[in-house]
């Protein structure tokens, strides 16, 4: 890398925050911009830019100025740039940060669609986003990692994982929060919400859902809800964070 840069620069391509564009260009005009910076000449330009417009979907709007487009489309121009030159690695700093729902969405499957044949780098605090579309993580805190590996393993070192949340038909006596307590497996049971819902925290993060399941049908308590926490990862980045 550090004896190569040049050639090591070229299987890269880069999304920075906001993907600053050059609003008064086209998406074509800006594309055409980008591919003669790279090098490319003559029928190479055309073929470049139309490999990215086709990946990103960008032919309704690659005439229009760029600051005419909404952020969504903005975004995948600077995605249609940093994929241009065909890139072994993508690195996407904050990627759909700003994106309304729908918006967060189609960018995310435009990433998911393009992690099949590269390697995708993200840098993001939208912690939804390590769930939504990576199979890795790390989390660097005051410069080192205190964190590498799977967004599974990530939500596992929350303490509510794997709690199980039920929320009782009608009011709950100390009898049924007794009876809850005395499962095997269960560490502790707290109020879950100001609705009546409980959370039955698992000892060690151990999976409890089967032995809840069963004492409620055998005691015959009415539930409307009961399912499976699997983590709050804002609480684990926090506790991992704040330990540096």
């Amino acid at each position: 890398m550090v004896g190569e840069s040049l050639e090591a620069r070229k299987k890269i391509g880069y999304l920075p925050e906001g993907a600053p564009l050059y609003g008064d260009m086209s998406g074509l005009a800006f594309l055409n911009f980008v591919a003669e910076i790279r090098g490319y000449r003559g029928v190479e330009i055309k073929q470049r830019v139309n490999y990215a417009v086709d990946r990103l979907e960008l032919q309704s709007v690659v005439n229009k100025p760029i600051e005419t487009l909404s952020k969504g489309f903005k975004r995948r121009v600077g995605l249609a740039q940093a994929i241009l030159h065909d890139p072994d690695v993508l690195i996407l700093d904050e990627p759909t940060d700003g994106l309304d729902p729908n918006q967060k969405h189609q960018v995310r499957t435009l990433i998911k669609d393009m992690a099949q044949d590269k390697a995708i780098v993200i840098s993001t605090h939208l912690l939804e986003e390590v769930s939504a579309v990576c199979t890795r993580a790390v989390v660097i805190a005051s410069g080192k990692i205190v964190f590498d590996g799977s967004p599974v393993e990530f939500a596992a070192k929350s303490s509510t994982h794997n709690a199980v949340i039920v929320k009782v038909s009608g009011a709950v006596d100390s009898a049924v929060k007794t009876g809850f307590e005395s499962i095997q497996g269960v560490d502790r049971v707290e109020a879950a919400d100001s609705e009546g819902a409980l959370m039955l925290v698992p000892t060690a993060g151990g999976s409890i859902i089967e032995d809840v399941s069963l004492f409620v049908r055998d005691k015959n308590i009415d539930v409307d809800e009961l399912y499976v926490e699997r983590g709050h990862l804002d609480q684990v980045f926090r506790e991992l964070t704040n330990a540096q």
